[in-house]
């Protein structure tokens, strides 16, 4: 996980929350004034003191959000709603995004181009395509996005459009464009 970054480390201490099924950790806002951009943002760091490595995701509110996945909670002995302190950095390299298996069904069958391109883009332009086509619950709208991606990608185009890298969008986490509050 260790990587050469000139970025400063952030440190804060901050409370789980369970929204729908996942546990997530909301950065306080003077650590997300801190970091690079309003939209997702390539971290390493720990949470009480065990690494990880994530992309933070927009909170709709200029903020920032990360999913606390189940291994890391174990291993960092961590409850929802207990409190962490962290310590997380920017990084330049960006990790692989999980492509769903329906982008990545569309992308396998795709003419070369399209796939060379896909192999081409930064993993921070693969991370916004498979953002774009997570963020609805709508299964025809989802369909028309992967269709959409790959004709993108046809005709040159290296990353999607017409949505605000600002806002929140996963659809089980999210109000128009917003993190919703914790039950």
């Amino acid at each position: 996980m260790k990587q050469h970054t000139a970025a400063p480390t952030i440190r804060f201490d901050a409370a789980l929350q369970t929204i729908d099924k996942w546990t997530l950790l909301r950065l306080p806002e003077r650590a997300s004034r801190k970091l690079p951009s309003r939209g997702q943002v390539a971290v390493q760091g720990t949470i009480n003191g065990h690494e990880f490595q994530t992309v933070l995701e927009p909170d709709g509110n200029f903020g920032h959000w990360m999913r606390v996945e189940r291994k890391l909670l174990e291993a960092a002995a961590l409850n929802a709603d207990d409190s962490a302190t962290i310590a997380i950095e920017s990084v330049k390299d960006w990790p692989e995004p999980n492509v769903p298996h329906d982008l990545q069904t569309a992308l396998a069958a795709a003419p070369q181009k399209i796939q060379d391109i896909w192999k081409e883009i930064t993993p921070m332009a693969r991370w916004e395509w498979v953002r774009w086509v997570n963020a609805t619950q709508d299964p025809d709208t989802r369909e028309r996005r992967v269709e959409v991606s790959i004709s993108k990608m046809k005709s040159g185009k290296r990353r999607p459009c017409c949505f605000n890298l600002a806002s929140c969008t996963d659809p089980n986490l999210s109000r128009s464009g917003r993190l919703i509050e914790p039950a």
